[in-house]
C-alpha cells in the first residue's frame, strides 16, 4: 500500500477490486526474492566438450531450447571459431536477399556429412568433418539458393513453406556432385513446387519428412520418386476446391498462388508494378488485400465467420497504397476505381455481379474454382 501511495494513488478511493489486483501484482513480483536458482559448478579440468555435454543434457529438462541451439553449442565447442563462420555467410546470404536462420545452415551441414537431418547425431562427428562438411555446405547453399531465385523464380523465403525445402535442394545438389542435366533439373523443380504448395515439411515431424526424402537422394533417387512419395502423403497432387477451403495467408497454397499470379504478369492495382517480395518502402512494399475487407464485411455482414474472411480466396496482392487506398470500401465502390485486367490477372472477377455482401459467398466459391484451375496448370498436374 506504501508503494501505491508513493506513486500517488489515493487508497481511500480506490476500489476493493482494484486495490486488491495492484497488491496481488506486487506480491507477485516481490516473491522473486524467494526464487531459488540452481548453479552446477563444474571443475576447470573439464574439457569443452565435457561441459557442452553437460549443458546439453541439463538444458533437455530445463528451460526449452531449439535443437539447433543444443547442436550449436556442441559444434562451436569442438570447432572454436565456427560461430563467426556461419555468421559471416549468414550475412552474405542476407545481402544478395535470403535471410537464413542459423538452423538451417547447421541442418545442411550435418545433412551432408551424416546423410540425416536430426542433430541428435552431432556429438559424434569429428573436427575433421565439421571442417569439411562446413566447406560442402556453402557450396551446396549457394547453389541451392540460385537454383531457387533462377530455376523458381522466388525471390524471398517468405515464399516458402518451409526452409527444410532449401536443406533437401541443396543435399540434392551435392549428392548429384552438380551434375545435374536439364531433365534432372524440370523433375526436381516441380517436386520443389508441389512440395511447397502442398506444405511437405509442414505436416506430421518435419524432421522426419525431411529424412524420408535425404533417403530417397541418397539412394539415386530423383523426382519420380520425391513426387511418389509426397503423393503418399498428401493423396493428390493436383489442388481440389475442397482442398482450398479455410487455407489462410500462412499456407503454401497461398505462397503458390503469389507464384502462378506473377507468372501471369500480375501488377499492383493502383500503380501497376508488378507484384514482388522485393519491393522496399511503406508505399510499395507488397501486401495482401482483403477484396471483401474485413471492416466491410463487419459492418454489412457481422454473420460472417472470421475464417471465411480471412480464406485465400478473398485475399488479393496489392501494394501498401493501394491497400490502404481501399481501406473498408465495398468491392462494388472500389472496382471501378481499378483496371478490370488487373483484377482479372489475380483471379478476382465482378462481371458476373458478384460485388455485394450479399454475394460474398458466392464470389468466394466462383473464385476458389479459378484459383484451383490456375495452380494446378502452375504447378503442371491435373487434366
Amino acid at each position: 500500500l506504501d508503494l501505491l501511495e508513493n506513486k500517488g494513488y489515493d487508497i481511500g478511493e480506490m476500489g476493493r477490486d482494484l486495490r486488491k489486483k495492484y497488491t496481488n501484482r506486487l506480491q507477485q513480483l516481490r516473491s522473486i526474492e524467494n526464487y531459488e536458482y540452481r548453479m552446477e559448478v563444474l571443475e576447470r579440468s573439464k574439457s569443452y566438450e565435457e561441459v557442452t555435454e553437460i549443458f546439453v543434457r541439463v538444458n533437455s529438462l530445463g528451460a526449452k531450447l531449439r535443437s539447433s541451439d543444443l547442436a550449436l553449442a556442441q559444434i562451436t565447442a569442438k570447432w572454436r571459431g565456427s560461430l563467426e563462420r556461419f555468421r559471416e555467410y549468414q550475412d552474405d546470404v542476407r545481402g544478395r536477399g535470403f535471410d537464413l536462420d542459423l538452423s538451417v545452415l547447421l541442418r545442411t551441414l550435418v545433412a551432408l556429412v551424416t546423410g540425416q537431418s536430426k542433430f541428435k547425431t552431432v556429438h559424434s562427428i569429428s573436427l575433421s568433418q565439421l571442417e569439411d562438411g562446413w566447406l560442402d555446405a556453402i557450396k551446396a547453399l549457394d547453389f541451392a539458393l540460385n537454383f531457387i531465385r533462377s530455376n523458381l523464380s522466388i525471390e524471398s523465403p517468405t515464399l516458402l513453406s518451409s526452409p527444410f525445402l532449401i536443406v533437401s535442394t541443396a543435399f540434392w545438389a551435392n549428392r548429384r556432385e552438380f551434375q545435374i542435366t536439364e531433365a534432372d533439373a524440370e523433375g526436381f523443380r516441380q517436386w520443389f513446387l508441389l512440395a511447397n504448395a502442398k506444405g511437405r515439411y509442414s505436416r506430421g515431424s518435419s524432421e522426419t519428412l525431411l529424412d524420408q526424402d535425404l533417403n530417397i537422394i541418397n539412394a539415386g533417387g530423383g523426382a519420380t520418386e520425391l513426387l511418389n512419395r509426397l503423393n503418399q502423403q498428401v493423396g493428390r497432387l493436383e489442388f481440389t476446391a475442397d482442398e482450398l477451403v479455410g487455407r489462410t495467408a500462412r499456407s503454401g497454397a497461398f505462397k503458390t498462388m503469389f507464384l502462378a499470379f506473377r507468372e501471369d504478369g500480375a501488377r499492383d492495382w493502383k500503380t501497376n508494378l508488378a507484384i514482388s517480395p522485393k519491393h522496399s518502402g511503406r508505399t510499395d512494399k507488397i501486401e495482401y488485400h482483403h477484396v471483401f475487407p474485413k471492416a466491410f464485411l463487419r459492418k454489412a455482414r457481422p454473420d460472417v465467420e472470421r475464417g471465411r474472411v480471412d480464406d485465400i480466396a478473398n485475399l488479393a496482392f496489392v501494394s501498401g497504397a493501394t491497400n490502404r487506398a481501399i481501406s473498408s470500401k465495398a468491392p462494388a465502390q472500389y472496382r471501378s476505381e481499378f483496371p478490370v485486367a488487373a483484377l482479372e490477372a489475380q483471379q478476382v472477377f465482378f462481371s458476373n455481379g458478384n460485388d455485394g455482401p450479399e454475394h460474398f459467398e458466392a464470389f468466394l466459391e466462383d473464385r476458389r474454382h479459378r484459383i484451383v484451375e490456375r495452380l494446378n496448370s502452375f504447378l503442371g498436374v491435373g487434366s
